[in-house]
């Protein structure tokens, strides 16, 4: 165990060059890892696609760990794919991918050390009565480290890796660039305004001030509230590239697997309820799903809410338009569910000219779970394989290929990531009157 941890310790690449390097290499191992794997299966008398070749647990290992290595936006990059694609990968590969949402190697403590003297100032250990130099967590962006005040207040300090900052623009496109290479993104899809929005989505997560503000703002919403705690931010610690806030104890909610039904239940309930009052009173949405957002405390019921750096404004008519939709769906009108979903961007056109039969097959396979008798169960996936049919049928029409409203993908995404808790959890939760009280 300690030899396989020591290898999670390693210097991110924090130069231009170094990172370029990086994406070369991995380009490399996945090219090689192509031919091999080629090589394999025309020795068995096969005929092998691409697609096959890439799509390889050897090559998603390669992928995991060379941008756990990396961290910044290309390992964010390959947890929004992990996340949003899961359901359509196979599932080996989704396990592996599934890595990149778990711990990313962490900095030796001399590069910590640097990072620390240059937004502290050398000299700061001496402003804690403990610094624990190994962190609680490391994530895409920066690590946590647990420290002790001269007054005794124990807090967790977010230190944001070197580099990280700089590379979002080069990582993003060297991330679309593989992409584009492998076939695996369609050079015909126009992805470059999603891409000017991922960056931008980056940078604001990247600026520790203005996580901090979000932080503070979630912190007065849920003031009073028995069902949340937020942390509050330490400002004599806390820069543009180290947030420190209070520690609050509490262990990773997919510890809750083997919890009682009723508790996975309610803790499910009570995520699903923030999300839409996020969407439809709020008016404001932390837009990451990540499972390490959220911890729980078994002795108090209360789950405690991190990591606000991927808050963003929700547009009314973004709200308007799920309002809708959740109207149609639970008044089980078809028509008005492909209406909805057209006039909000879910699909373009392309899909009712040419696949109307298929679409609403998929929304029917919806709607059937929506109006199942009892609360939905999230552990039952089987109407995923149904949905995957049809889409990936219709995906062979170029004529389908639409990229939704950005604004939207972002909360979609929140929605899709909760509703994959939910199958972590397999919890039995009634979304549908959860969601008649604000349609009604």
């Amino acid at each position: 165990m300690a030899d396989d941890d020591e290898k999670r310790v390693r210097r991110v690449p924090s130069s231009r060059t170094a990172r370029l390097g990086a994406f070369g290499r991995l380009a490399g191992g996945v090219a090689g890892g192509v031919l091999a794997e080629g090589a394999r299966r025309l020795a068995r008398g096969e005929r092998p696609r691409m697609q096959d070749m890439l799509l390889t647990p050897g090559n998603a290992m390669r992928l995991a760990d060379r941008l756990s290595h990396l961290r910044g936006a290309a390992m964010k990059l390959g947890q929004m794919i992990s996340m949003d694609a899961g359901d359509m990968l196979p599932p080996e590969l989704a396990d592996i991918l599934a890595r990149l949402r778990e711990n990313a190697d962490r900095m030796p403590p001399a590069q910590l050390r640097d990072v620390l003297d240059k937004e502290w100032g050398k000299g700061w250990l001496g402003r804690f009565a403990n610094f624990n130099p190994r962190p609680i967590a490391a994530a895409s962006i920066g690590q946590v480290h647990r420290a002790t005040m001269k007054d005794g207040r124990e807090i967790a300090i977010k230190v944001q890796y070197p580099g990280v900052k700089e590379s979002i623009d080069a990582d993003v496109d060297n991330v679309a660039t593989l992409l584009r290479v492998s076939g695996l993104l369609p050079k015909e899809l126009a992805i470059d305004g999603l891409l000017e929005e991922a960056k931008r989505q980056l940078h604001e997560e990247a600026d520790y001030e203005r996580e901090a503000a979000q932080m503070m703002a979630y912190r007065q919403m849920l003031a009073g509230e028995d069902d949340f705690i937020v942390p509050e931010m330490v400002p004599e610690f806390s820069t543009g590239r180290v947030l420190a806030m209070d520690f609050i104890a509490g262990t990773p909610i997919e510890a809750l697997v083997d919890a009682p039904q009723d508790e996975r239940n309610a803790v499910t309930r009570r995520i699903i309820a923030l999300v839409l009052r996020e969407l439809f009173e709020f008016g404001v949405m932390q837009t990451d799903p990540n499972f390490a957002n959220y911890r729980y405390q078994a002795d108090s019921g209360k789950l405690v809410l991190l990591d606000f750096g991927a808050t963003r404004a929700v547009d009314p008519a973004i709200a308007e338009n799920y309002r809708k939709l959740l109207a149609a769906g639970l008044a089980k009108d078809r028509a008005a569910v492909r209406e909805a979903a057209l006039e909000a961007g879910f699909v373009g056109q392309g899909v009712v000219d040419g696949h109307a039969d298929k679409f609403d097959r998929m929304i029917d396979i919806i709607l059937a779970e929506m109006h199942r008798e009892g609360p939905f169960d999230f552990g039952d996936r089987a109407f995923v394989e149904g949905l995957r049919d049809e889409g990936m049928a219709m995906a062979q029409d170029k004529a389908t290929w639409h990229i939704p409203p950005v604004d939207m993908l972002f909360v979609q995404r929140k929605i899709s990531g909760t509703a994959l808790l939910g199958a972590r959890l397999k919890a039995k939760v009634d979304v549908r009157e959860m969601a008649r009280e604000w349609v009604e």
